[in-house]
Parts: C-alpha cells; structure tokens; sequence
C-alpha cells in the first residue's frame, strides 16, 4: 500500500487527535473511493462535465 501525506489546519489536527477512536486513515480511504466512484460514473456521461469540473475541485468539499 502507498502511503500520503496531507496538509491540514492544526485547529483540524487538534480536533483529529481528540478522536482517536476513529481509524483516520480507513475513513479517508473510503472518502477518496467514493470520490473516485463519483468521478467515474459522471465520466461515462460527457453532459454531466460541469458536475464533473465542481467535484474535482475543492469547492465540492466545503
């Protein structure tokens, strides 16, 4: 397995680490699956691109 590493706001760190029973890594994995999910099924249909431009960017995740 490969293994990232991301940047996020030590307010988040602090919030992630005052939750130490949730395995972050699996939630993330499952996150990034269901994006890619996502992605793939919008790809099949060449209508939907703008949908597909907005959940590749990061205005999806606010």
């Amino acid at each position: 397995m490969t293994n990232v590493t991301l940047s996020i706001e030590e307010s988040v760190y602090k919030d992630v680490r005052k939750h130490s029973e949730i395995k972050w890594s699996e939630f993330v994995q499952k996150v990034i699956k269901h994006r890619l999910a996502e992605l793939e099924k919008l790809e099949k249909n060449p209508e939907k691109e703008s949908i597909l431009t907005m959940l590749a960017s990061g205005e999806a995740l606010k």
